[in-house]
């Protein structure tokens, strides 16, 4: 096709040059054709009230990520008064602090199958119930044994919101503000980490048998919320599809879309991924004892960063910055959870940038700053603690590194992971690989906050981090090598892209060769309709 055409004005029509590797259209042309196409659409007014619709869909399904966050956070400080009042030992203090994280693994792994199942938003509405039941137990609990109960449930629960939270908001938001919408949880997970840290400082003054009490019962809260959620955010319309629920489906995206000339578009290429979803039955063996290389390659990219995110250590940072508060020289419980404080408002903040940067600059150059930043200040953290005394200076560099890393975190990987690895799974495997993704995340966190005072009681603290600078530096290399930039891509040109090179790297089972053809056709095909009717148009 040609590149540019005269019209009778003498004006030039721009038109793109079809390229069948990449199939996508810039913003330019997007515009064009639907100005072209539609020409009396564009009510302002509308695309406001579908813009506040899915914000406010969004929010509500990320409320689930508040309650990890101030697990996380409140866990923190209170610890330290629980290790007081019940007697706790060193070890038994590991495992009840990390134990959360591995139990969580069973709450993603069954959560992939119950969305299939009872739906997207009823899956976060069971989330809330068990981690509510596991909270209470928990503030309640007179013994360890009666600790670990409640914590076993709270990991269940959270378990289930982690997981679900990410791939609800992918399948309702456009593709325009993805990105910014998928990383609403991890912005939760911050808030709920910089609450518990208040938490921590502003009941730090009561009674150590009944402080800690009250602020693990304060993270039951925001389940009330929730519970209202429910009544007011929709389902799916990805899985109303997969449930043959059409029109729900159409009017869901009548709510969620901008341009509501494109919902049965936008259908028509749900209906044809929703086809392929329904054909297989056997989701992980496609996924895990026959994958394609496509298959397999989205599966690197998604479990890596998830596990990246994690063994970069994080979880410690957060669940024992009063440790390395402690270690650096600061001896009172109040300064140290002050201290925290402040970790917890450097992590909002910096979440809070991600959030406007993420569908503007895009995924991968937000993850290359954050692992080359988190490298560099886990690296002068480590050193700081391991050669520096308990001196002001210390004190000072300790508390600068750990909000640098932190920030660096927030700013990238943190809320990256969750948005690519919620991206680029095709909608029959979605929800399962999303749970392997959260339990690689899951066991790697809990794995590092289980063995975390062990390591440094070995190595040292500020050797500890050397090693986590190590890693997070290998974080890097795979950003390079393995993680497409899926800026701007709908759910299904994503898919493409792990797709595309299969010819050179393997054979392709005949079904994704079919499904791509199909995709290249309907694709063409648009296209060729588009310069038809802007020609009759003229």
């Amino acid at each position: 096709m040609m590149d540019a055409q005269e019209n009778g004005n003498g004006g030039v029509k721009k038109y793109r040059r079809i390229d069948l590797d990449k199939m996508e259209l810039e913003d330019e042309d997007e515009e064009e054709l639907s100005a072209v196409s539609h020409p009396l659409q564009g009510n302002v007014n509308t695309n406001n009230k579908c813009s506040s619709c899915v914000m406010a869909y969004a929010i509500f399904a990320s409320l689930n990520s508040v309650l990890l966050g101030y697990d996380v956070g409140v866990m923190s400080g209170a610890i330290l008064f629980i290790r007081d009042d019940l007697k706790l030992t060193e070890v038994q203090e590991e495992v009840f602090v990390g134990i959360l994280s591995i139990i969580s693994l069973f709450g993603s792994l069954a959560g992939g199958k119950t969305s299939d199942a009872i739906g997207r938003k009823w899956t976060m509405g069971l989330a809330s119930l068990v981690f509510q039941s596991g909270a209470a137990i928990t503030a309640l609990a007179t013994s360890f044994t009666l600790l670990m109960t409640g914590r076993l449930l709270s990991g269940i629960g959270i378990g289930f919101g982690i997981m679900i939270a990410p791939i609800y908001i992918a399948e309702i938001a456009p593709s325009t503000a993805r990105g910014t919408l998928t990383s609403l949880p991890e912005i939760f997970i911050n808030l709920g980490i910089l609450l518990g840290y208040i938490s921590n400082y502003a009941l730090s003054g009561l009674p150590s048998n009944i402080n800690w009490r009250i602020m693990l019962a304060v993270g039951i809260l925001p389940s009330v919320f929730i519970g209202f959620a429910l009544f007011v955010i929709p389902e799916s319309p990805r899985w109303l599809v997969m449930q043959n629920r059409i029109d729900e489906a159409r009017m869901v995206l009548l709510k969620t879309n901008e341009n509501g000339s494109e919902v049965d578009d936008r259908l028509a290429e749900i209906r044809k991924a929703a086809t392929f979803a329904n054909e297989g039955k056997a989701v992980w063996r496609d996924m895990l004892v026959n994958p394609t290389p496509g298959v397999r390659k989205m599966l690197v990219t998604g479990c890596g960063i998830q596990i990246f995110q994690q063994i970069t250590g994080i979880d410690a940072t957060v669940y024992y910055s009063p440790r390395i508060f402690e270690n650096a020289g600061i001896k009172d419980n109040t300064d140290i959870l002050a201290a925290t404080v402040a970790v917890g408002f450097t992590k909002t903040i910096f979440i809070l940038i991600a959030i406007f940067l993420i569908d503007r600059v895009g995924r991968k150059p937000l993850l290359y700053v954050s692992t080359i930043g988190m490298t560099f200040c886990l690296l002068c953290l480590g050193l700081t603690l391991w050669t520096s005394g308990e001196g002001t200076i210390g004190i000072v560099l300790a508390v600068l590194f750990v909000c640098g890393n932190v920030a660096f975190f927030s700013i990238g990987i943190g809320p990256v992971c969750w948005v690519v690895s919620s991206e680029i799974f095709p909608l029959k495997l979605r929800a399962q690989a999303s749970a392997m993704g959260a339990v690689g995340s899951r066991v790697s966190s809990g794995l590092v906050a289980m063995s975390f005072l062990s390591v440094t009681r070995a190595i040292t603290v500020g050797g500890t981090f050397l090693v986590f600078a190590a890693i997070s530096a290998v974080s890097v290399a795979f950003v390079h090598k393995c993680v497409p930039e899926t800026k701007g891509k709908s759910l299904e040109q994503i898919e493409m892209l792990f797709f595309k090179n299969d010819r050179t790297e393997g054979e392709v089972g005949l079904g994704d060769v079919e499904h791509l053809i199909d995709r290249c056709t309907a694709k063409l095909w648009v296209r060729i309709c588009f310069s038809f009717e802007n020609s009759h148009f003229e």
